[in-house]
């Protein structure tokens, strides 16, 4: 049984410094949203407009979607038990913004497929061996193990999994997709208010896990190297799901033989996520020459 020495707040005081009490104080001033509140009814009518072919093309990244959110969800108490674990206060304090708004997320994409008379449907159906190899095993293998083993190994490839996959390559890809293909179009007002929460949200997440990954990599050959070695083993699989939505995106238009509401360019999603990858490397290979995330921080004011 673990028992407690001593409270923080007791001994001394919440930092209010600290990286991770600044990302809860945004969350408190910038995640207020009710998905419930957000008015779906001309997504409704849109869906009507779209032929079968063009409807098709939505539920890919709706399903994707809608499984990840939920999968994050459940995933996501692990990283707060460890932190806890480890005192750290403040960590804990914005992990509880953090658990709340993946439930959020989770409740809009439902709503959503509610609203527009899709959620009887089976869309586990778009999920690869790829796409299952993140959600359905390595997200929750890798946060699970935190449960009894919160090693700087093990946090590292929990938020690699986590706040730099499935979030910083796959979720922002998916944003940016969403708002490329439907708001060029003028389609689904509601589904894209919700996505415009959801990026801000996932913004703050991606924050924590750059900050977790790059304070136990700071100074530490190591430790890199678990991250580096993991993100380029996941993005394997990441790659291998976006170049099956590309797939799926070509083989619709060469079925749509009529001018089509929604433009989907194959080649978009792919070169984005590419992107991220790499900048989510980025983030973390430039604290490599310091000792600490602090020095980091005061080399490039």
């Amino acid at each position: 049984m673990v028992h407690h020495e001593s409270f923080q707040t007791v001994t001394g005081s919440i930092n209010w410094d600290d990286p991770m009490y600044k990302l809860y104080e945004k969350a408190k001033k910038i995640g207020k949203w009710n998905p419930a509140d957000i008015d779906f009814s001309q997504d409704v009518k849109d869906f009507q407009s779209l032929r079968d072919e063009e409807r098709i093309s939505a539920l890919p990244l709706i399903s994707a979607f809608s499984a990840g959110e939920e999968a994050v969800t459940l995933d996501i108490l692990p990283m707060m038990h460890a932190m806890a674990n480890q005192g750290r206060l403040e960590d804990t304090m914005y992990l509880t913004t953090f658990v709340h708004e993946e439930a959020k997320h989770t409740e809009m994409f439902s709503r959503w497929q509610e609203a527009v008379g899709i959620a009887h449907m089976d869309l586990s159906v778009f999920h690869t061996d790829s796409y299952k190899r993140i959600f359905y095993e390595a997200l929750p293998e890798s946060m699970n193990r935190l449960l009894t083993d919160d090693s700087p190994e093990a946090v590292i490839r929990a938020a690699t999994v986590y706040n730099m996959v499935v979030e910083g390559i796959l979720a922002e890809s998916g944003y940016n997709a969403f708002r490329e293909i439907f708001k060029k179009a003028g389609f689904f007002p509601g589904l894209l208010e919700g996505i415009d929460y959801l990026n801000m949200d996932e913004g703050r997440h991606i924050q924590f896990g750059i900050y977790t990954i790059q304070r136990l990599v700071a100074g530490n050959d190591e430790h890199y190297k678990i991250f580096n070695d993991y993100i380029d083993e996941l993005w394997v699989h990441a790659k291998d799901f976006v170049n099956y939505l590309t797939q799926l995106s070509e083989q619709q238009e060469k079925l749509i033989t009529y001018e089509s509401k929604i433009n989907i360019d194959p080649t978009l999603l792919k070169q984005f996520a590419e992107r991220q990858y790499k900048i989510r490397k980025s983030k973390i290979d430039r604290v490599r020459k310091y000792d600490s995330v602090e020095e980091l921080e005061k080399a490039t004011q």
